[in-house]
C-alpha cells in the first residue's frame, strides 16, 4: 500500500510559477514510476509528466519547456516545477505512483492550480 499527499497548489497570475510536491509513504520499493496528471473542469484526466526511480522523464507536449518534474528518492518526494503558467493550465493536479513489479496504481487527493489572466 502506498499513500500520496500533494501540496503546493494555489492561485497564480499568468506567467507566474508554482511548485507542487507529493509526499509518498508506505511500501515504496526501489523501482517505480511517479507522475502528475491534470484534470481541467469538464475534461478528462490527462498525463502531464512522469519520472522513473532511475530519473527518466517524459512530458506532455503542452508543458514541454515550461514544467520540470523531479524527485528526491531519499525523501520519497515528487515535485513539479511549473513556470510560465497559462490560464489553460488551470486544473486539479494529481500525484500518481506505480511499482514496476505490480499492477496497482495509486493516486493522491489532488491539489488545485488556478491561473488567472
Amino acid at each position: 500500500q502506498v499513500q500520496l499527499v500533494e501540496s503546493g497548489g494555489g492561485l497564480v497570475q499568468a506567467g507566474g510559477s508554482l511548485r507542487l510536491s507529493c509526499a509518498a509513504s508506505g511500501s515504496i520499493g526501489s523501482t517505480n514510476v511517479m507522475g502528475w496528471y491534470g484534470q481541467a473542469p469538464g475534461k478528462q484526466r490527462e498525463l502531464v509528466a512522469t519520472i522513473t526511480s532511475g530519473g527518466i522523464r517524459s512530458y506532455a507536449d503542452s508543458v514541454k519547456g515550461r514544467f520540470t518534474i523531479s524527485r528526491d528518492n531519499a525523501k520519497n518526494t515528487l515535485f513539479l516545477q511549473m513556470n510560465s503558467l497559462k490560464p489553460e493550465d488551470t486544473a486539479v493536479y494529481y500525484c500518481w505512483f506505480r511499482h514496476m513489479w505490480a499492477r496497482n496504481e495509486y493516486w493522491g487527493q489532488g491539489t488545485q492550480v488556478t491561473v488567472s489572466s
